[in-house]
């Protein structure tokens, strides 16, 4: 992925994952929006003539800007209200042109289109949208910026009426700008969540001890006896303090009656104060139940990976040391935890799950295309088998000396090395002797896979090796779906298996392990193994199915002749793309000897039983049938029974050696 296509997604993550613009783009980083169920998915979203975008890097260039403001006036509405009952010239003269800003934002609000909750689309239509802003945020957003204290000189001959100043409290009401500000921010991934929820955390706290302290100042400013306040009690004359002084004692009060400290020096003196300390204390327990909870689930969720760790670390060398274990397992087990660890925390496996199958499928794509097209077994087949192939592939981490297969285990999976280096091994006279060592692109465990055989050879990492793990069943489902593409792996198969015969390994290249696979059918499962041999050439395999002593020679070219095939499959056989020059494997024929069955076949009437005939036994009743019309005349045999008159209806029941008594309808 590009730096830049980074740089456009993060920053469509800290605008609510949706962004908009005049041209069309496509692909998962086009500036469409979110549609709806239904809805085209490049469909090109316009905004209309002097309306103006939310995600707009203007528009929210002036939302950081006010943010500020906000800051500003969330400080000086509770200072002002407690501490100064008029107003200097200089500061109310800043207040009006703060003020002013918010006027125009409201102005501003009029022309800036809406995210839809319910068709996620951008609303642009005027008349909704100011229909949306009235009767939603309109109303507060005047209240908070009309300059009530300039209003209260027509009606006073000063600014400092209390129901005025009340008023302008709801200049507070622009802290939501800030709350969603935060709510981004912890969204946005170029910022540590950690610091981004303390800060917010300890925002909050110094805001609640600001505004407690001015309000709580303000009770004692202006009750009718200032020496049965709760300041008046130790300093009689602080009305003469000054307003630093004054301000210091009572942060001083907030912050000790928040942390429930309560030194007694500063207490409530009358019922004003002591119904505000009330709900105060009240209010605290809840702010300090939700600050300790928020602080616990930070501080334990960045900590609990590493204690989870350690305890893994400590329950596996207890479990090797309760088992007594030989050193060598228990090291594999340790670096196995360990790069565990350190993959777990890229988080990639967590990513790829939540994503659509589409999605997945383009980032396995453009990540393990390149590798898989570049096996040897793959080279020559369609681009089709390999874009289904490899989305099963699965990327796994194996620490050095781990073992990947053992020899003879059942053959689950295959492998393809992507980084790093692994040994191919085979067991010999009870020792582990390495064979060869195989780089980065090779393929292993595909034998035993596409043979079904246990595997012949085992594998063991060198190095840090990064492995792509291919399912069997995944794997022969891709190969029964494209017969084209099986035909030409099974030949990359059996090229290299003929490679490997420099090699003394015991039955990796011994014919008989694709051979006794050429004759079995898994139920179920599709064997690649049977099927290449049933699609052979048919004019290189005729076999002899009769001895001399049968007086006759039958072919299965004759039964090709008659649209079926030597196994009694009802579709004509493919060419092989084998060279019979180049490989040594055993045809049809040998097949056949090593696991023919002979049997005795008569011909049984009411009365009597015809002389019995040797046979070797074919594949199918079919077959069987056929031949014995031709060994005893040309009667319709319908059945075949045994010794014991038992009726047999599958042929894979007889052994070698039966009488076979056949009944003519």
């Amino acid at each position: 992925m590009s730096f830049s296509y980074s740089k456009n997604f993060l920053k469509r993550f800290c605008v609510e994952d949706f962004h908009t613009s005049n041209e069309t783009q496509s692909g998962f980083f086009s500036s469409d929006l979110l549609p709806s169920l239904g809805a085209q998915i490049n469909q090109a979203i316009k905004i209309r003539k002097y309306i103006i975008s939310p995600f707009n890097p203007r528009y929210r260039a002036w939302e950081m800007f006010l943010v500020l403001l906000v800051i500003y006036s969330a400080w000086i509405s509770p200072f002002e209200f407690a501490f100064l009952r008029y107003k200097k010239d200089a500061l109310l003269y800043i207040d009006h042109v703060f003020d002013s800003f918010f006027a125009i934002d409201i102005l501003l609000t009029f022309f800036v289109a809406y995210l839809d909750s319910q068709s996620y689309l951008l609303v642009d239509n005027r008349r909704k949208i100011a229909s949306r802003y009235l009767s939603t945020w309109f109303i507060f957003d005047v209240c908070s910026t009309v300059p009530f204290q300039s209003i209260s000189l027509l009606f006073t001959d000063h600014n400092g009426g209390l129901g005025f100043q009340f008023l302008s409290m709801l200049r507070l009401w622009r802290l939501r700008r800030v709350s969603s500000l935060f709510a981004r921010l912890e969204k946005d991934i170029r910022f540590n969540y950690f610091w981004t929820r303390c800060t917010k955390l300890i925002s909050v706290t110094l805001f609640t001890v600001h505004f407690a302290g001015c309000f709580n100042y303000m009770i004692a400013d202006r009750y009718p006896n200032p020496t049965k306040t709760w300041i008046g009690a130790v300093y009689p004359n602080f009305k003469d303090m000054s307003l630093w002084d004054r301000y210091i004692t009572a942060m001083y009060w907030s912050i000790v009656t928040l942390t429930t400290t309560g030194y007694g020096d500063l207490h409530a003196e009358n019922p004003r104060e002591m119904l505000f300390d009330i709900f105060y204390m009240l209010f605290n327990l809840g702010l300090t139940a939700y600050l300790i909870g928020n602080m616990t689930n930070l501080v334990v969720h960045w900590t609990s990976r590493t204690r989870n760790f350690r305890d893994t670390i400590r329950s596996a060398s207890e479990f090797t040391k309760r088992n007594r274990l030989p050193p060598h397992i228990h090291g594999q087990l340790l670096s196995h935890i360990c790069l565990k660890f350190k993959t777990e925390g890229f988080k990639q496996q967590e990513a790829l799950n939540g994503l659509p199958k589409a999605i997945r499928s383009n980032i396995a794509h453009y990540l393990f295309y390149p590798i898989v097209q570049n096996v040897h077994l793959f080279q020559g087949v369609s681009v089709d088998f390999l874009f289904q192939l490899v989305p099963e592939l699965k990327p796994e981490y194996y620490p050095p000396k781990e073992d990947v297969i053992f020899q003879n285990e059942a053959p689950t999976d295959a492998y393809i090395l992507v980084s790093g280096e692994v040994e191919l091994m085979s067991r010999i006279d009870g020792q582990d002797q390495v064979l060869r060592k195989a780089a980065a692109g090779e393929i292993f465990g595909e034998v035993g896979v596409l043979c079904g055989k246990p595997q012949p050879i085992g594998v063991r990492t060198t190095e840090l090796s990064q492995i792509l793990r291919l399912n069997r069943k995944a794997l022969l489902n891709i190969l029964q779906a494209n017969p084209a593409d099986e035909q030409t792996i099974m030949n990359n198969l059996f090229l290299k298996q003929n490679r490997w015969r420099s090699i003394d390994v015991e039955g990796y290249h011994d014919p008989s392990l694709i051979q006794s696979n050429w004759l079995f059918k898994s139920k179920g499962i599709h064997d690649p193994v049977s099927s290449y041999e049933n699609n052979r050439n048919l004019d290189e395999n005729k076999i002899e199915l009769f001895g001399p002593e049968m007086g006759e020679k039958t072919r299965i070219s004759q039964h090709i002749e008659n649209g079926e095939t030597a196994y009694g499959n009802s579709h004509h056989r493919k060419q092989t793309y084998i060279s019979s020059s180049s490989l040594t494997y055993p045809n049809s024929a040998d097949v056949l000897k090593s696991d023919k069955k002979r049997v005795t076949i008569h011909m049984k009437f009411q009365n009597h039983k015809q002389s019995g005939k040797l046979i070797i036994l074919p594949d199918s009743l079919e077959m069987l049938f056929e031949i014995a019309g031709q060994k005893f005349g040309e009667y319709n045999v319908t059945k075949v029974v045994n010794a014991e008159n038992a009726e047999i209806d599958d042929i894979s029941v007889i052994r070698d050696g039966d009488h076979l008594f056949l009944l003519p309808s």
